[in-house]
């Protein structure tokens, strides 16, 4: 997966998890370790790590053991990049009693460290609450672990499963493509491609996957065709000018 495609996945997966962590903490303590909690996480938003570490470690001591807590502190060290640590918060939170959203954060993690068994194992325990109203990304993981682990037939059939259940998303159908190309099946990639542009002309994680295709095509003409439609479409300027440079960078080839 391409740099771009991973930084904007992890993101994804950590909006998810601000969303979905909402379990109800005793009395005592209560309030003191709620605002510690809501300012460590606001502080995961903005990207600021020593703040977010601060008030969630104040979070964990006037309230140990709190799933919710603990897998902030297990993301938190995720993004400091101390994967040990941030597995070691994963697995305290699920003993904690933590659920779906916290499964489905660990196998984020397992995924992203390539222990695809492992990570096929509690992805599956993600989806066994009916009631988690994420289940599309736990879907999408495990299908990344089963395409890792070279079963394509049953990643796709997760991908499927998982844009079916949310429409609105085209994740799960750039992970299809992309394991369309690992198959060598590059003209279905290269139709699922299109047909995401067709629908988001500046989706830039298709148009990078489409762009490195169409090159292994040798196909340098419909690559610049893709990448001047983008520009023409697309209004930041930092994208305007990463894809300035591809045409400069195709026009080499």
């Amino acid at each position: 997966m391409i740099p771009f495609i991973r930084q904007n996945w992890i993101l994804f997966i950590c909006a998810s998890f601000l969303i979905s962590c909402s379990h109800p903490l005793p009395e005592k303590n209560n309030k003191l370790a709620k605002i510690h909690y809501q300012i460590g996480l606001d502080s995961l938003q903005r990207g600021q790590l020593p703040k977010a570490f601060d008030e969630l470690m104040q979070s964990n001591e006037a309230h140990p053991k709190q799933p919710q807590t603990l897998g902030a502190l297990a993301y938190a060290w995720r993004l400091q990049g101390n994967m040990k640590k941030s597995e070691s918060f994963y697995k305290q939170a699920i003993a904690a009693g933590g659920g779906s959203s916290t499964y489905t954060n660990y196998g984020s993690l397992l995924v992203s460290l390539e222990r695809y068994k492992e990570a096929e194992v509690i992805l599956q325990k993600a989806l066994q609450d009916p009631r988690y109203r994420k289940q599309y990304l736990a879907l999408v993981l495990l299908g990344d672990s089963l395409s890792g682990q070279d079963q394509p037939e049953e990643a796709i059939k997760h991908y499927r499963k998982a844009a079916m259940m949310n429409p609105s998303q085209n994740l799960p159908q750039l992970k299809e493509a992309q394991v369309y190309v690992k198959m060598g099946r590059l003209n279905y990639a290269q139709a699922l491609y299109e047909t995401l542009l067709r629908k988001q002309p500046t989706l830039r994680p298709a148009l990078e996957d489409l762009i490195a295709l169409l090159i292994k095509r040798s196909d340098i003409d419909a690559a610049r065709k893709h990448v001047a439609n983008y520009i023409e479409k697309e209004k930041d300027p930092l994208n305007r000018a990463w894809a300035s440079d591809e045409l400069t960078r195709l026009g080499r080839l």
